[in-house]
């Protein structure tokens, strides 16, 4: 279930309902996941109540059992995730994506921790799986791309121009 508690124009709930069934399907979780797409102060309080970190992030993912054990059954709730719409535009603007684009690599993320990778820990393993998710499932650069390589909005938006100029070749 998709809750677009602060809608962004042109994203429609079934479209991101449709888009987080692929997903995790392609993850391998069986279960139900749920999306809350909100403010950053709703993300904010969120982050501070649950993770003691004051600050607004763009996505927070909340399984509903340890280490993605939760994902076997497909009747259970393998977990939340909720993003910021606010920090979701701010990224589609700067790194030239349309809103939805962004929205669904936050998901697609988030469902990756739902399913018990933690980038944090995993010596790539979850980097490796969320660059394989997206090309199935055709998104751009993932937010552990982004972030490792220091791929900022220029350089991707740069890399874009460069690909769209080798395919008019």
């Amino acid at each position: 279930m998709v809750i677009l508690q602060k809608p962004v124009d042109g994203v429609s709930q079934k479209a991101l309902e449709r888009f987080v069934l692929r997903a995790r399907k392609a993850a391998g979780i069986r279960g139900r996941v749920n999306v809350l797409v909100t403010s950053s102060p709703a993300v904010r309080a969120l982050n501070r109540e649950f993770r003691k970190k004051d600050r607004a992030t763009d996505v927070l993912s909340f399984p509903s059992m340890p280490n993605g054990s939760a994902f076997k059954s497909s009747d259970s709730i393998v977990g939340e995730i909720a993003i910021s719409a606010d920090i979701a535009l701010q990224n589609a603007f700067s790194l030239g994506l349309s809103p939805a684009q962004e929205l669904k690599t936050l998901m697609l993320h988030g469902i990756l921790h739902l399913a018990g990778f933690d980038h944090e820990r995993d010596n790539g393993e979850m980097a490796r799986k969320e660059e394989k998710l997206r090309r199935l499932l055709r998104l751009p650069a993932g937010l552990i791309e982004r972030t490792s390589t220091g791929t900022g909005a220029v350089q991707l938006a740069r890399g874009r121009k460069a690909k769209r100029s080798k395919r008019s070749v």
